[in-house]
């Protein structure tokens, strides 16, 4: 579980946040940029797609800061034989943690048995090398019976942490989803809040309900409000 937000420093914050840049114009000096930041930063990880993982691994080695990927992106939507082969390239070129989404369509048409498989063959692939797995739900596009039982299907399939968006189909993170999501799994497993969370009361908000982890591309902007914030004891 995530400490209480008013015991939080800054470095603690900065070890909770996956610094994000997943946009399809990403440049290879983008993602350079972004791996130098996330060193400087001891963020927990970088998120970038597939195509960069080689790149960020070669820039972050040696450091604390993982690799993490996105496999089915953005819609959750491609075949599970594609998934966990796209979860196993990236596990081979270096990533450590694996965003995955789960298939909303199935999940939506009460098909439990296949989203459970979905997962769980994703998080094989990804503890053969004592990796990470998150679950993207998009909670945007769900009722709130259907959070509640996709936070049911991953934490039975083997998943590390259930997440809020993609940040890609509307919607994004909100209080009540990571409040509601961190109800349904309990304390032994993550939850990422993604999508939306820009400034360091979003971050605070979103730590508070329950989150342990926090997927931006705000990340610096953030660590720098909280340096200048009495809310959080800083020591970073």
């Amino acid at each position: 579980m995530a400490e209480t937000p008013s015991h939080l420093t800054g470095q603690a914050v900065a070890r909770m946040i996956d610094h994000t840049n997943l946009r399809p114009e990403a440049t290879h000096d983008q993602i350079v940029q972004l791996c130098r930041e996330a060193r400087e930063f001891a963020f927990a990880a970088v998120c970038v797609n597939a195509c960069y993982v080689a790149l960020a691994a070669s820039q972050l080695a040696g450091s604390t800061v993982k690799v993490a990927s996105v496999v089915g992106f953005p819609l959750g939507a491609t075949l599970t034989s594609v998934k966990k082969f796209e979860a196993a390239e990236a596990l081979r070129l270096g990533a450590r943690e694996i965003d995955m989404v789960l298939n909303i369509g199935a999940l939506k048409s009460g098909d439990r048995e296949l989203v459970s498989s979905d997962i769980r063959q994703v998080a094989e692939a990804a503890y053969s090398t004592s990796a990470l797995l998150k679950v993207i739900l998009e909670t945007g596009l769900l009722t709130d019976e259907e959070k509640r039982l996709a936070c049911k299907l991953c934490v039975e399939a083997g998943a590390d942490f259930v997440k809020t968006s993609t940040g890609f189909l509307g919607g994004g993170a909100t209080t009540a989803d990571v409040a509601l999501m961190r109800s349904a799994v309990g304390p032994t497993i993550g939850v990422k809040a993604s999508g939306g969370i820009r400034t360091a009361a979003d971050c605070q908000a979103m730590i508070a309900a329950g989150a342990n982890r926090i997927g931006t591309s705000s990340g610096v902007k953030i660590i720098a409000e909280l340096r200048q914030s009495s809310q959080f004891e800083l020591s970073s």
